[in-house]
This record gives C-alpha cells, sequence and structure tokens, in this order.
C-alpha cells in the first residue's frame, strides 16, 4: 500500500503518471529503500494506491532495479504497469512509507463488467451498503 498524496482521484494520478512517463520514462515510482520482499513482489505484487483515505486502484509491480533521483541520491525503483486496475474501495488510515499486504487482506479487482455498467464509478461506500444489501 502507498499513498498517492496529492492525488484527488484515480484520473489525477493517471494524469501525473502519463506526465511523469512522457518526461522521465520508464513509469516508474521511486522508494527510498529496496524492498525486503521484493522477490515475492516480483511474483505477481502489485501497489495498491491510496487515494483520499480509501485503497482504489493498484498497479502491477513488474521490475524492482537500483535507481538515482534527479538529484543523484541513489533509491530503489518499482517500475509499474501502466494500467490502473480498479478495486473494491477500502477506507484506510494515514500511515507514512508504505505497507506489505497479505494478498487475503487485499481488495478484490472490480470486474470489467462493473466498470463498463458504471458501478465502478460509485463511491466505494455506497457500493458495499448495496452488496451488504444484496442489490448488486
Amino acid at each position: 500500500m502507498k499513498l498517492a498524496v496529492g492525488c484527488r482521484d484515480k484520473a489525477h494520478l493517471q494524469a501525473l503518471q502519463a506526465e511523469r512517463v512522457a518526461t522521465h520514462p520508464p513509469l516508474r515510482h521511486r522508494t527510498r529503500n529496496m524492498p525486503r520482499r521484493g522477490a515475492e513482489i516480483l511474483e505477481g505484487g502489485s501497489i495498491y494506491w491510496a487515494i483520499a483515505g480509501a485503497l482504489v486502484v493498484r498497479q502491477r509491480i513488474l521490475d524492482i532495479a537500483a535507481d538515482r533521483r534527479e538529484d543523484g541520491t541513489a533509491c530503489a525503483g518499482l517500475f509499474l504497469d501502466p494500467v490502473l486496475v480498479p478495486v473494491e474501495g477500502r477506507l484506510v488510515k494515514p500511515f507514512q512509507g508504505w505497507r506489505y499486504l497479505p494478498a487475503a487482506d487485499a481488495p478484490a479487482d472490480i470486474s470489467a463488467a462493473d466498470a463498463s455498467s458504471g458501478l465502478g464509478s460509485l463511491p466505494p461506500k455506497l457500493r458495499r451498503e448495496l452488496r451488504d444489501l444484496c442489490l448488486l
């Protein structure tokens, strides 16, 4: 899990990433330290973005490699698939850095059918309430 600081929503995150990849390809997220569980992450892991207090999208992590920031300091680069996959929203408390999320605790992807029908655009809380009432 990682906070998408300053992002308003999925579309804003997508626009920021598109701008970044246009000016500094390839698409990656830089983090201070190499992940301790990097081998596990590369076996199909994703970064789950928390936007406005909720996990709302994920991106597959394609590779992890030593990288350098613009000022030359060493860091780790998490190279990302450009596709943002919407997930069942889940509220999260603020945290610093990033956190490992066990697969069993990861929010489910919103199906393509739900996304295309407009259900994917419903606020996460409303979608949960409708599912709890068996209306979805």
